[in-house]
């Protein structure tokens, strides 16, 4: 059986969480393992410019929302200009980033 991502399963259990993600594709706006605060959301209620926990063909980001669309879902992308792709897996909508430690 396949292991569910604890942050997709304390996120879809309401619980708001901390979560550190490695990588430089969102600086500056994030570095790499900053920490930021994430509370559960529906990609229906994101926007544009939002930055989410998302799931797009199998991987999972914390990554800006580039656009919104009723059948697709959210289009996703980094802060470097590239597309990840379309996606309805969103989890959390980051409320806070926290200083890094």
């Amino acid at each position: 059986m396949k292991q569910i991502n604890w942050k997709i399963q304390k996120l879809l259990n309401g619980e708001t969480i901390v979560s550190k993600e490695p990588g430089n594709s969102m600086l500056p706006i994030l570095k790499s393992k900053q920490p930021v605060i994430l509370e559960p959301i529906h990609w229906e209620d994101c926007k544009t410019g939002d930055i989410v926990f998302c799931k797009v063909r199998g991987n999972c980001f914390t990554h800006l929302v580039k656009g919104k669309n009723v059948k697709r879902g959210l289009l996703i992308g980094n802060n470097r200009g590239h597309l990840n792709g379309w996606t309805k897996n969103v989890y959390g909508k980051v409320i806070e980033i926290l200083p890094m430690s």
